[in-house]
């Protein structure tokens, strides 16, 4: 299991090799700015899909 402070790194890491170093600072911020309840956003993230597509969606990232 990883400490708090090496998931933080982990996290920024894959922000920037996704992001960028402008963009990951410009979603940082706005994480902060805005407030975010997470427990909501994951009750309807997946609204619009039937579970059959996202398990194709999870399998074709696995195999990336």
């Amino acid at each position: 299991m990883s400490t708090e402070t090496e998931i933080k790194e982990r996290g920024i890491k894959a922000l920037m090799k996704e992001l960028g170093e402008v963009d990951t600072e410009i979603f940082i911020k706005m994480i902060l700015r805005e407030p975010f309840d997470y427990t909501k956003w994951q009750r309807t993230l997946w609204d619009d899909k039937n579970v059959e597509e996202i398990s194709s969606e999870a399998t074709k990232q696995n195999k990336q």
